[in-house]
């Protein structure tokens, strides 16, 4: 016998719809009240579907000026506060559209929770979405307004259209509300992805070297082995001369300071490890969905550029370069405010790549060269008036990058034709341009007489 399944007929079993349609009949008493004219239910009805057809937020402020004239012949004007400048910047207007530059809103623009007049516009604010764990009153009006719609010319708004416009704005600012949040969210995983690419490049990929130093460690448990022969020889001899002790001292010697010398890289791999780790897997980055720096005063060559450069001295030694150290940042500490931790990347990523591209020249003085070189120079106002700047570089030396790849060489994923011939992902410039740039500064490429110059330059005061 098939199975049936029956429905409950019981009145209850819609209960868990009952608060839903409490609101939906709220919702029709209110539209019925709103008495609002066939153009204004026509802009109602435009507004949403267009609010759903464009993805962009630069297409959403257009329709939101837009609709007004076409549909009411009202001109206006779309303001948003900026959190970062604190301030209401202009986005768009029915006249216009979109400005060139961002234009800060007029003296005469300001928040508050309810409309008021200016000259011949009505200015009519945008309310947040309400938040679910706390009610309007107890916010402040910067946290409960997003912004600010100027609609002009005076004459022309009845009082059945200032009723409208309060209701026109609040869908403004609950689309506005959804479609910031989304496009937040959006970032917040480009983040988490492009952290993952950095977690890969940098920890995982620098991880690998401890196998290196384990097996040194196994190569000097082997040379412990061939000592114990050596000395259960000398036990079983009839005789021990002096030689043989002298032998089995001196290679005593050697293991131990073998064993000490890895001992020493171990512990300082470990360290530069645990730094790298501590600044990516911070979790304020997973909160925010960006790098959040953590600055403290340091002496940029000291702490970090002379630590990460002795993590590569035998990765350049193996290569032939050599490396050329500047004279002025050892005998001059410069001390910045930035985050050790991401700024040490920056330079382990600068001078990874200097291990696999460096080339061999002939230099102007005729003679073969194959080095890395670093150093930095002061900028006095290259941030404005009074605001100077420090550039950190690492040179190499080697064939120019070409025109075509020295424009898109800081960018994710683009390796050039020289690259190819070594491993790696081409993430690595793109992670220092973007530490670089939380830095307040910019990173950069140039071409020099007798090889490539990557460089960042951060201000000599740094943010925060």
């Amino acid at each position: 016998m098939p199975l049936r399944v029956i429905m409950s007929q019981e009145p209850n079993s819609g209960v868990d719809l009952q608060p839903i349609r409490l609101r939906i009949r709220e919702k029709q008493r209110s539209y019925a009240s709103y008495n609002l004219s066939p153009a204004q239910n026509d802009l109602l009805r435009a507004f949403f579907d267009l609010a759903q057809e464009f993805d962009s937020n630069e297409d959403f402020y257009r329709v939101c000026v837009a609709a007004l004239f076409e549909f009411l012949g009202l001109h206006s004007r779309l303001y948003l506060f900026d959190k970062g400048q604190e301030k209401l910047i202009l986005v768009c207007e029915s006249q216009e559209g979109l400005p060139v530059k961002p234009v800060a809103a007029p003296a005469q623009v300001r928040l508050t929770c309810k409309s008021y007049e200016s000259g011949q516009s009505l200015l009519v604010p945008i309310h947040r979405k309400p938040s679910p764990d706390r009610e309007h009153g107890e916010q402040p009006v910067a946290l409960q307004i997003m912004g600010v719609l100027e609609v002009y010319p005076l004459e022309k708004i009845s009082r059945a259209d200032r009723f409208f416009l309060r209701k026109y704005t609040n869908r403004i600012g609950y689309n506005l509300h959804n479609r910031l949040i989304a496009h937040e969210n959006i970032r917040h995983l480009q983040f988490i992805n492009n952290l993952v690419m950095d977690i890969e490049h940098n920890v995982i990929t620098p991880n690998m070297y401890f196998k290196h130093l384990f097996n040194q460690l196994k190569s000097r448990i082997g040379e412990i082995d061939e000592l114990e022969i050596l000395l259960s020889g000398l036990k079983t001899a009839p005789a021990v001369s002096g030689t043989d002790c002298e032998l089995a001292m001196a290679k005593m010697n050697d293991l131990r300071r073998g064993l000490l010398e890895n001992y020493r890289e171990l512990l300082e791999h470990h360290a530069n490890y645990s730094l790298f780790l501590e600044s990516l897997f911070r979790r304020d980055h997973f909160a925010q969905g960006r790098f959040v720096p953590r600055l403290r005063k340091c002496s940029i060559d000291r702490e970090i550029v002379s630590l990460q450069l002795d993590h590569f001295l035998s990765r350049f030694g193996a290569r032939g370069i050599v490396v050329e150290r500047p004279q002025d940042m050892q005998a001059e500490e410069l001390f910045l405010r930035v985050d050790v931790g991401l700024i040490s990347q920056v330079y382990t990523n600068l001078f990874s790549n200097a291990v696999k591209y460096t080339g061999k020249i002939i230099s102007r003085n005729g003679e073969p060269r194959k080095a890395v070189a670093y150093g930095r120079e002061l900028l006095p106002d290259y941030f404005g008036p009074g605001k100077a700047a420090v550039k950190f570089n690492v040179f190499t030396t080697g064939e120019h990058l070409c025109e075509a790849e020295a424009k898109t060489v800081f960018t994710d994923g683009v390796r050039g034709e020289r690259a190819k011939v070594e491993s790696g992902t081409g993430h690595g410039l793109a992670f220092v341009k973007q530490v670089v740039e939380i830095h307040g500064g910019v990173a950069g490429y140039e071409a020099t007489e007798e090889g490539n110059n990557f460089y960042f330059i951060l201000p000599l005061s740094a943010p925060g």
